[in-house]
């Protein structure tokens, strides 16, 4: 989408308006239609007669329609979508704040803890918010609950006043008056005659919404290949894991299918939570784990007509960089797993966790264990962990920084930031700091050039490992997507990323750029 300053939160109305003249899916999420003369805001891809060009304006954010006094279309739904990618592509404040109000930061923390985390004062960051998004954050954390409150109201048979703490509001009376505003109903009205299934107590079914194509079944297996008992499972075509939420533990089941068809699909989840003002939090963690706000097609047009990816992307369309639910947990098994196979880094850490991890009862068989934190890591001694002596210290070391609050590996730290400060730690070196990057932090624009599994798949499609850095800067901003297809391409369509047999060591050679305090991972854990 094409950005002008003069336009609200940088966008371009001619652009903005082409895209809603032709409906254009791949834009839903990234910015928002409100019409004057019927008072609500739409979709662009929304179903209706497309209004006059002078009578629509443009919002980046659903809470920026709201907060000009529009009202959500009850025919499109604008804010059951995706959002936009370009908050990961920019990483930028506001992106950084968009995904710290979904986690629930404001409404536990309030608008000084946001501040706090993104390092500005209260005031500075509400001007800065408004600016970029139209709204400031106590109007996006509005908008977050209104929209989780809408999901749960036609999702799930919970009580209302359960729905109300479920999607973060502090009392009924506010949850009602915000329902009324922002749909127009009541949320009576707005759950309508047809009763969801019977849920028990604390379980939450949601539908998460992706772009589509959404290759499902390839992140299912990478996570399948990489699932620690005890913390994480794959049945079936569905993935199951632990969560430790602001308010107690969880789980959650996520059905990971391949999905296509026009613009977006909803992948269904089902959550079970100690408490449900843990919602908001679960739901976006685990958008990350599936990289949900992804734009599959604008990836394809940068990456699908190179001439060394774009058969991969025609043969595997829709891969997603697997994201994670923990930063920590993502950092801890990144050091596992240097220089052994992934088989052999699963098995570390099992152990980890049945040695530190905190035990929980889930209705989920086979999961009974959270993924033990910073705290517990950093209070091991090194040398009596089943590992090589310098890889126990790396691993003590990353713990200690991350507990110490000098190391923040959540969606609101500053990635550059992030980087810098793990590779000033003994045993990490850049693949293991991009790798986290990537998985962590949601970067979209790294690639692991020594990496074992990047050097096997380029040197299958006829290119010298040794030529990878600057073949790379053609793919550039979604390099992390091109990484993907190239483990992709290993693995005979099971989408395990590990071409090596189950337990089998990596080669670990030291390759151009590796730091010599680091080992490399064969084929990305």
């Amino acid at each position: 989408m094409t950005r002008t300053p003069d336009g609200p939160g940088g966008l371009d109305p001619e652009s903005c308006y082409r895209a809603v003249r032709s409906r254009d899916r791949r834009f839903d999420g990234v910015f928002y239609t409100a019409v004057r003369t019927t008072g609500i805001y739409c979709r662009p891809s929304c179903p209706a007669r497309t209004p006059g060009r002078r009578n629509v304006t443009f919002h980046p954010t659903a809470a920026a329609a709201q907060a000009a006094g529009y009202r959500a279309c009850k025919r499109c739904l604008p804010d059951a979508v995706p959002g936009s990618p370009g908050w990961d592509a920019a990483a930028d404040v506001a992106g950084r704040a968009m995904r710290l109000v979904a986690d629930g930061v404001v409404d536990r923390d309030g608008v000084e803890g946001l501040a706090a985390s993104l390092g500005y004062s209260p005031r500075h960051l509400g001007r800065l918010l408004v600016r970029e998004l139209g709204a400031g954050p106590l109007a996006l954390a509005r908008a977050r609950r209104a929209q989780t409150a809408r999901a749960l109201l036609q999702g799930t048979d919970l009580r209302l006043a359960d729905v109300a703490f479920a999607a973060g509001f502090s009392s009924v009376r506010q949850f009602n008056d915000t329902v009324r505003e922002v749909y127009g109903s009541t949320p009576s009205d707005l759950r309508g005659r047809g009763a969801a299934a019977p849920t028990p107590r604390g379980t939450v079914p949601v539908r998460l919404a992706v772009r589509t194509p959404f290759a499902g079944a390839a992140l299912r297996e990478f996570l399948a290949r990489r699932a620690v008992p005890g913390v994480e499972l794959v049945a079936g075509t569905t993935y199951s894991r632990t969560l430790r939420l602001p308010h107690g533990p969880g789980t959650v089941s996520v059905e990971l299918r391949d999905l296509d068809g026009p613009g977006t699909a909803l992948v269904p989840a089902t959550f079970v939570l100690a408490d449900l003002r843990d919602t908001s939090a679960a739901v976006e963690r685990v958008r990350r784990l599936l990289d949900a706000d992804c734009d599959p097609v604008g990836v394809a047009e940068v990456l699908g007509s190179d001439p060394l990816l774009g058969g991969l992307l025609r043969r595997a369309p829709g891969l997603r960089v697997p994201g994670h639910v923990d930063g920590a947990e993502v950092a801890f098994r990144a050091v596992l797993g240097q220089q052994v196979s992934v088989a052999a880094a699963r098995t570390a850490a099992a152990r980890l966790a049945g040695a530190t991890g905190e035990q929980v009862v889930t209705t989920v068989p086979g999961l009974d264990r959270l993924f033990p934190e910073a705290g517990a890591v950093a209070a091991l001694d090194p040398g009596t962990l089943p590992m090589p002596r310098a890889r126990g210290r790396a691993l003590v070391g990353l713990a200690a920084a991350l507990a110490g609050g000098g190391l923040r590996l959540d969606r609101g730290a500053d990635r550059d930031e992030a980087r810098a400060a793990m590779l000033a730690l003994p045993g990490i070196g850049p693949w293991t700091a991009d790798y986290v990057g990537m998985r962590a932090l949601g970067h979209p624009d790294l690639f692991l050039p020594t990496d074992t599994g990047t050097r096997d798949a380029l040197r299958l499609l006829g290119l010298d490992p040794a030529a990878a850095g600057a073949t790379s800067r053609a793919w550039r901003p979604w390099r992390s997507y091109a990484q993907v297809q190239l483990w992709h391409s290993l693995s005979d369509g099971d989408g395990s990323g590990d071409r090596q047999g189950p337990g089998r060591q990596g080669p670990g050679r030291q390759g151009p750029g590796t730091s010599r305090r680091e080992e490399r991972d064969p084929c990305g854990q």
